[in-house]
């Protein structure tokens, strides 16, 4: 049984990653995940200088997820090749770096510390506000999206995966945009922007106002929206949004995804990663499936 899938150009064992900024770089969870199992391990997004983050309270429940305002808070490049990425060295499985940015520049200087790295592929966050631009985010034009990508590709020594934000009009005009800026992947969706409030204290729920919406609740949307860019774009798909079982993440697969990550559900199980790979490989044993490939998009 073959579970071995192909992300420009870097093979990973099966079909299942993390989502940025759900498992650390696998430091936390190493006592209840064997990493080695892992076909990707995601980090946490990273910048070229250390970031404080949000304000708090920075995390809500809701019906059938969370919200998080996190704001990328992250220690900085210097200290993340000095800690995370020799830790990850220790293990055998992939290494996806997900970077992150206030500017052209910024995404472009990290690309470059990382060039000499271990990270074997780079996941660029363009969900990031873009301060030059009145604070949009990088991945809601896709005249910026395309401009970043290329930006990105001039200095990146690794493939590029671009991480796509589903607060847009059409999730495949982006997609299009950055296949054209020279990505090598796309990954979707990242979280959508909600707001809870507190009836009875009568405020927001999260200092920020607004977070970022993932769980259960969005996989139906994320679902339709890996299955409108893999039909819109030739570039391998990375999908997540709400995987809790290996069924959910067949549902990417049989969309269009070569490959998916869970993500708010480490939280409440983290022996969810594991549990879906079992899962998958047992689902093809049961229907007599040989290749994940056969499932890659299937259905039409």
């Amino acid at each position: 049984m073959k579970l071995s899938v192909e992300i420009a150009g870097v093979t990973l064992k099966n079909p299942v990653t993390v989502a940025s900024g759900t498992f650390g770089s696998g430091m936390e969870y190493g006592e209840f995940v064997d990493l080695n199992r892992l076909g990707a391990v995601t980090t946490k997004g990273v910048a070229t200088v250390p970031w404080e983050g949000n304000p708090t309270p920075r995390i809500a429940e809701t019906c059938g997820g969370m919200l998080n305002a996190i704001g990328l808070q992250n220690p900085g490049l210097e200290t993340f090749k000095k800690r995370d990425l020799p830790f990850l060295a220790n293990y055998d499985t992939k290494i996806i770096v997900n970077v992150c940015g206030r500017s052209k520049e910024d995404y472009v200087e990290a690309v470059r510390q990382l060039a000499d790295t271990n990270a074997d592929l780079l996941e660029i966050n363009i969900s990031c506000p873009n301060v030059k631009e009145g604070g949009i985010a990088f991945g809601q034009n896709p005249k910026m999206a395309e401009e970043i990508t290329s930006a990105v590709k001039k200095h990146a020594k690794q493939p590029v995966i671009m991480k796509l934000s589903p607060n847009v009009t059409d999730i495949a005009e982006i997609a299009r945009a950055v296949e054209a800026g020279g990505a090598d992947a796309v990954s979707l969706i990242n979280t959508l922007t909600g707001m809870k409030i507190d009836v009875e204290r009568r405020t927001f729920a999260v200092a920020n106002k607004t977070g970022g919406l993932s769980g259960p609740a969005v996989k139906p949307v994320a679902v339709r929206m890996v299955y409108q860019v893999a039909r819109a774009v030739g570039l391998p798909v990375i999908g997540m949004g709400g995987i809790r079982t290996a069924e959910d993440a067949l549902e990417f697969i049989m969309a269009g995804a070569t490959a998916v990550a869970v993500g708010t559900a480490n939280f409440i199980n983290p022996y969810t990663t594991s549990e879906v790979i079992d899962g998958i490989a047992a689902y093809m044993e049961r229907h007599g499936i040989e290749d994940v490939h056969e499932l890659i998009g299937c259905v039409e």
